[in-house]
């Protein structure tokens, strides 16, 4: 048999011997053979040990940074390719506009985490969590807790509905923790998995072991893994159970499963009111995208007792107006077929269940329905998995309503609407899911937020609330954001999976680190203060290459009179008055009388440390964590100390980062005042090459980091 898909392991394209054991993958609107799967003789354990080996050593000599920008050319690959994805995808039953979620959805991930990357993790290899612990009274002996990348093989397996979005969501932050990744994609749609792979293999960049693809069963895996891998699974929650009672222990197994997700209709969201159109639109697009094949799509429409008629005219109205179903190949089709003829009759038998429970279908149809077949004619397809969008109702409310609701879910084009009388009955029945990816809340009552907001958190992963300000710019209901937390408690599995760097630090260990200054600055990168500096000459004068954690200047004292507090207060329009009057600032429990402003003191400090003249430091973009500590009154002195705290080259730049530790002290050597000062410093001392990074200007920098 020569049409079997190849997996991709150790580096290598690899086929089994003889494809005796093979699956037919089928087309979902025609039923045709799109390819087969088999992996007899597959050698998993080598595959993870490659990963543990190979990989590890690979990804580990990279800096984040470094990372991040490989899988920013990722994401430049997919993309001059994603028509060929869009193509294959519609085998799948995935129209152009699904493709957007599943394709353009999963490439965005790539530039999201390449962006997040180098905005907030170090150009190095260790990420810093929280501030330093002091554990003695002489500074001696300090703490800090440490990531690092754990050293074993993020093993992802995926459901069919998302290929390439829900796979490359696990592969993102797990590769630029710089943990090499294996995935196992699901049986119906492990043919566009395949293509997405088959396209970063042939861009050359994909650092060795970083990525390996099992395309079919994969026996006997669990049996292999240990302390310091990870399963991601997504798919139904009995496998879950299943699949978590195999993993050993150390091992981390997070899963995202079945979710009855809710979207409630805020009772003063009547219809004619922009709300009410949102929400119809919404619940319109969950039912119809990836023809309902969504973990986070509408299950549950909660909405007033007494607009569940006009809501379902409406959405009547809306589906007739949008919605084609057919062949994904055929103009003009919006909605294609569920992913195989087994995932309908899954479908058609949840429906039947509802309707057991007291349910009637007030919206659609369970007969195979007319679609638009390739050719653009239009008939019946036996061959094809093809369902009609369908609304479920129930006759009365809150406790008077079938469990089945809340537990029985059709992973199609199904949603039930449920009736309220008060919006705690709504919380009320969102709770009763128990536990969801998502919940949405179309209302512009922020006590109706406010409310089901503190009733409804607890069971949701993920909470949106639509409004008229947001309707047209709001992701919606169904559509996870990689810079959001994507997973729910509960039923829903309980994982977190993308959620910006939570989910990169998902794949590392975090470690208390105690020791001296000089010993956690030489292990984390940054300097401490206790730890060793130098003063050879100004820092302004070094470029990155010059440039060492520790460097510093210590300034003159600069003494503070009366004239200059009444002059900065009358020149900045600052006359609080702690600094303009003694009797009111003597009362204050907090000053001895009259006192500088902060911001005097810091505008001071950076004349006492700053060297005027052109040089490697290009520009001053901001400071953070500033504190004022001690009151400066008339008559004190104060100077700055500045040390070179935490250096960051930019990869694709002529300039990096520099963190400067900063500390005011008066006469009696007393803290003022301590922050971070943040600089852009020229890699070398070479004029072009600070001009050409000045050209750029901080601002700019950071949007294209």
């Amino acid at each position: 048999m020569t049409n079997i898909l190849p997996s991709y392991l150790r580096d290598g394209w690899w086929l089994p011997d003889t494809g005796d054991d093979a699956t037919a993958v089928l087309d979902a609107s025609t039923g045709e053979v799109v390819t087969y799967l088999d992996t007899q003789g597959i050698d998993l354990a080598g595959a993870l040990d490659h990963a543990r080996t190979v990989g590890q050593q690979s990804l580990g000599a990279l800096t984040f940074h470094q990372r991040a920008l490989l899988l920013k050319q990722f994401g430049i690959a997919l993309t001059a390719r994603k028509e060929e994805l869009y193509e294959l995808s519609k085998r799948a039953g995935a129209t152009v506009r699904d493709s957007l979620s599943d394709v353009d959805g999963g490439i965005g991930v790539l530039f999201t985490y390449s962006s997040k990357g180098r905005r907030e993790l170090p150009n190095g290899q260790v990420y810093l969590d929280g501030p330093v612990e002091p554990l003695s009274k002489d500074g001696s002996f300090l703490g800090r807790h440490v990531y690092t990348r754990l050293p074993g093989v993020a093993v992802q397996i995926n459901a069919f509905n998302f290929p390439m979005w829900g796979a490359l969501e696990k592969f993102a932050p797990a590769f630029l923790a710089g943990v090499p990744t294996l995935v196992k994609p699901a049986t119906p749609t492990a043919y566009v998995a395949e293509a997405w792979v088959r396209i970063l293999v042939e861009t050359g960049l994909l650092p060795a072991g970083s990525l390996q693809l099992a395309s079919g069963a994969v026996p006997g895996l669990f049996e292999h893994l240990r302390l310091g891998d990870l399963v991601g699974f997504t798919g139904s929650a009995s496998t879950a159970e299943r699949l978590r009672a195999q993993a050993g222990p150390g091992v981390r197994f997070t899963t995202e499963t079945d979710s009855i997700n809710a979207s409630v209709l805020g009772p003063d969201a009547v219809p004619g009111t922009p709300e009410f159109d949102a929400y119809v639109k919404q619940l319109m697009v969950e039912l119809t995208t990836k023809a309902g094949q969504k973990c986070t799509a509408i299950r549950r429409a909660i909405v007033p007792a007494d607009v569940v008629d006009p809501l379902v005219t409406a959405l009547r109205e809306k589906i007739a107006e949008r919605v084609v179903v057919g062949d994904p190949h055929a103009e003009g089709v919006t909605m294609g077929p569920l992913v195989s003829l087994a995932q309908r009759e899954e479908v058609l038998k949840a429906v039947g269940a509802l309707e057991a429970a007291g349910g009637r279908i007030v919206l659609g149809t369970t007969d195979a329905p007319e679609v638009t077949l390739a050719d653009g004619s239009t008939g019946r397809a036996p061959d094809g998995a093809f369902v009609a969008p369908i609304l479920v109702g129930f006759d009365g409310d809150g406790d008077a309503l079938p469990a089945a609701v809340h537990e029985v879910e059709a992973f199609g084009p199904v949603a039930s609407v449920l009736a309220y009388r008060t919006v705690d009955e709504a919380a009320e029945l969102v709770g009763r899911g128990g536990g969801s990816l998502v919940t949405s809340v179309a209302t512009a009552d922020p006590a109706v937020a406010a409310t089901l907001l503190a009733r409804t958190a607890a069971y949701n992963g993920r909470l949106l609330f639509l409004d008229r300000d947001d309707a047209r710019s709001s992701t919606g209901h169904g559509a996870p954001v990689p810079h959001l937390v994507h997973g729910g408690p509960g039923r829903a599995g309980g994982g977190e999976e993308l959620g910006g760097i939570r989910a990169v630090l998902h794949h590392m260990q975090r470690t208390a680190v105690q020791g001296s200054p000089a010993m956690l600055t030489a292990l984390t990168g940054v300097w401490h203060q206790g730890a060793a500096s130098r003063s050879d000459r100004h820092p302004f004068r070094k470029s990155l290459a010059e440039l060492a954690v520790g460097d510093q200047i210590a300034s003159p004292s600069r003494p503070v009179t009366l004239d200059d507090i009444e002059t900065f207060a009358n020149f900045t329009g600052d006359l609080f008055y702690a600094h303009m009057d003694e009797e009111a600032a003597a009362a204050n429990p907090f000053f001895p009388g009259r006192v500088a402003h902060g911001y005097l003191l810091v505008s001071w400090a950076a004349g006492l440390f700053v060297d005027p003249e052109p040089g490697p430091v290009l520009a001053n973009y901001g400071l953070e964590n500033l504190r004022f500590m001690t009151p400066v009154s008339p008559g004190d002195e104060i100077r700055v100390v500045l040390t070179a705290k935490q250096i960051t080259p930019r990869e694709t730049d002529g300039y990096g980062e520099v963190r400067w530790d900063a500390v005011i002290l008066n006469q009696r050597d007393d803290i003022v005042a301590t922050y971070d000062v943040l600089t852009l410093v020229a890699k070398t001392a070479d004029t072009d090459a600070a001009a050409s990074a000045a050209s750029e200007s901080p601002a700019s920098a950071e949007v294209t980091a």
